[in-house]
């Protein structure tokens, strides 16, 4: 099929572009920058997600549409409520309209378990009203969706943006990592191929119209991974646990808040996560000792 995948240069989507083209579909790239994971079978436009023009050329001739573009960081959108809304929600719309004009079959949209919470933000709310604007698109206009509500990735790829990536790098070059919340706070952790892997794999007929949860299989204490790190950099680094009513981040679960339920996608094969944060580790290590 040919497909384009908007924020296709990003964490998440570079490597759902890397997945797609390896099962043999045609993918086309959109992002604000040029990718540098590019690969040689794929096709690159760089353009702004705000820009209708774009969108409508971008959008032209593809079978499915994925949307991992606009703000993902949930720190930066506290901080940027309107960038948020043109980015996360306008932006999206625009997408959807242009998706419904060229009779896409399938539009797949990234987004988050932070929905069901009331924690989150900015983020989170400009999440909720992407997914009401994909569900009413079904309604008014038959436009098939997939959306999918990731939990916390880590992996390849990663930057300051991600949780994992900064507490290594905390702990590597500052012997220390500040957590905002408690050490009992839980997770579940899954690395970003899985992740990846998981995405091109609704693409099957069954997932269409259906909200999927793709997250880690199994609830870690931060104060295990954190016990995990300690363990693989061989280094005795101090931890802080911070708190603080403004921050946007949920303890326990993030299930207070019920939009429409979705199932969850787990792989039957995974990268096991002391592989996978050793993997992490190399790449801090690696870019720190570059400097």
């Amino acid at each position: 099929m040919n497909i384009v995948v908007f924020g296709g240069a990003g964490f998440l989507g570079s490597h759902v572009c890397d997945k797609l083209s390896e099962v043999g579909h045609s993918v086309t790239i959109f992002d604000i920058r040029e990718s540098p994971y590019k690969r040689d079978n794929q096709e690159m436009i760089v353009g702004d997600i705000l820009d209708a023009e774009s969108i409508r050329l971008a959008i032209k001739g593809k079978d499915i549409v994925f949307n991992f573009a606009g703000i993902a960081d949930i720190e930066e959108a506290k901080t940027k409520p309107l960038d948020t809304v043109r980015y996360n929600v306008l932006a999206n719309v625009m997408i959807l309209d242009e998706c419904r004009l060229a009779n896409v079959s399938r539009f797949v949209y990234a987004s988050t378990v932070y929905v069901y919470s009331k924690v989150g933000g900015f983020y989170r709310a400009s999440k909720q009203a992407s997914e009401l604007y994909i569900e009413n698109y079904l309604e008014q206009y038959n436009l098939d969706y997939t959306i999918l509500r990731y939990g916390s990735l880590y992996g390849p790829r990663s930057d300051e943006k991600n949780g994992i990536y900064r507490f290594i790098k905390q702990a590597l070059t500052e012997g220390e990592i500040h957590y905002y919340g408690t050490e009992n706070a839980l997770r579940e952790y899954i690395h970003v191929e899985d992740a990846a892997r998981l995405s091109v794999e609704i693409l099957k007929p069954k997932y269409k119209n259906q909200h999927i949860v793709i997250t880690g299989t199994e609830m870690l204490k931060v104060s295990q991974l954190f016990q995990m790190l300690r363990e693989i950099t061989n280094k005795d680094f101090n931890i802080f646990y911070e708190t603080s009513n403004d921050h946007p981040h949920y303890e326990m679960v993030p299930y207070s808040y019920m939009p429409k339920v979705g199932m969850k996608l787990v792989n039957p094969y995974h990268v096991d996560l002391g592989q996978g944060l050793i993997q992490v580790v190399e790449t801090v290590d690696h870019e720190h000792s570059n400097k």
